[in-house]
């Protein structure tokens, strides 16, 4: 696996752009230089995440969302772990 983390992630597993072993390593996310714990999805190239929306739920038991546009910066909490 790489160092860097992907152009576009989803914690969504419904979403083509879901990747769990990306998730498993654990990935920060920085937006507008704060770093955010409550990011759904995010895409650096075209400079947006989508943020969860305190607890409230849409009608299928998915986090509501904000989307929030801005420079965003991504890195791996974790180092990579050889198998």
């Amino acid at each position: 696996m790489s160092d860097t983390p992907p152009d576009r992630l989803c914690a969504s597993p419904d979403s083509p752009y879901y990747n769990e072993e990306v998730l498993m390593r654990g990935v920060g996310v920085r937006l507008k230089g704060e770093e955010k714990t409550n990011v759904e999805e995010y895409c650096i190239s075209e400079g947006w995440a989508r943020l969860s929306v305190g607890k409230a739920v849409d009608r299928k038991g998915r986090p509501m969302t904000l989307k929030v546009t801005g420079p965003v910066e991504a890195w791996f909490k974790d180092d990579a772990k050889d198998a």
